[in-house]
């Protein structure tokens, strides 16, 4: 059974990406407390897959994860998107009215801002973590004065009563996670690919590469600059792409590569689907 490696616990939104991403096949979800520990586990063996956030329509990307890859040398072999729904939750037979606290992820606080200050303006709100992790703690501390802020999974792996669903205040709000792994594979039908270069300092370096990638038909769908750590004002660009014509991408890669000081293909694969459904 494939093993695979996700931040956070069972009930969370990445267990939700790993478990729709595979289907009907067989895995084991690896729990990490962070998404360094996930890396860990795949880089020695002990997982076979990361399943890992990388943006989020509201918050925006995840940074660190972008070093991550690279520090690892992880490979990405797809991408799922998820439809984030908050919902609000408590023990069973629990009432609203008697909430003091909520507990939930500093970003769900975030994306359920407007929905808190009508209903909970006084509920003082702590930041614990982990979406699943929160419920499980009112389930297994049985506080009757506090909700959770969660996905539907939680709700009923932990079994808590939601009392209020889809709470967010962007009803299309997702989040786009990777799937890695410790070594490359050649994807059947790819059509899209993460890569990331650095280029000179010179007028029009950057804009060369990409002018590239139009002249060759090639659909530029991200483009996200990350610090390089000990070196100040120099950055790695990584890039997503799309393209219909493998020729066109292979060509465009040949020719980029006489442009930049370095250039590192962080995966080909097939471009997920964006599809919006309750989680």
């Amino acid at each position: 059974m494939k093993k695979v490696a996700i931040q956070g616990i069972a009930g969370s939104f990445h267990e939700d990406a790993a478990r729709t991403f595979f289907g009907e096949e067989q895995i084991e979800v690896v729990e990490c407390k962070s998404f360094k520990m996930a890396c860990d586990m795949v880089d020695t063996d002990q997982a076979a897959i990361v399943v890992m956030a990388i943006e989020n329509s509201i918050a925006g990307s995840l940074l660190q994860n972008y070093s991550l890859i690279r520090d690892y040398h992880l490979k990405i072999t797809g991408e799922i998107y998820i439809h984030i729904q908050m919902n609000l939750m408590m023990l069973p037979g629990a009432k609203k009215k008697n909430v003091t606290e909520i507990y939930s992820h500093p970003v769900s606080f975030m994306q359920c801002y407007e929905y808190l200050e009508k209903y909970f303006p006084k509920a003082e709100r702590k930041e614990l973590g982990d979406n699943a992790k929160v419920a499980k703690k009112i389930r297994d501390e049985k506080i009757e004065h506090a909700a959770a802020i969660s996905n539907l999974r939680s709700a009923e792996l932990y079994g808590l009563e939601i009392l209020d669903k889809g709470i967010e205040s962007n009803k299309k709000n997702y989040t786009r996670f990777l799937i890695l792994s410790k070594h490359g594979q050649v994807i059947e039908g790819a059509n899209k690919a993460s890569i990331c270069f650095e280029v000179g300092h010179y007028h029009g370096a950057l804009a060369s590469v990409l002018n590239t990638f139009a002249e060759n038909k090639i659909n530029l769908n991200k483009i996200q600059s990350v610090p390089i750590i000990g070196k100040p004002n120099e950055y790695t660009i990584h890039v997503d792409i799309e393209w219909e014509s493998m020729k066109n991408y292979e060509r465009a890669i040949h020719l980029i590569l006489k442009k930049v000081s370095s250039l590192s293909i962080l995966g080909e694969y097939v471009k997920g689907e964006l599809s919006m459904h309750n989680q």
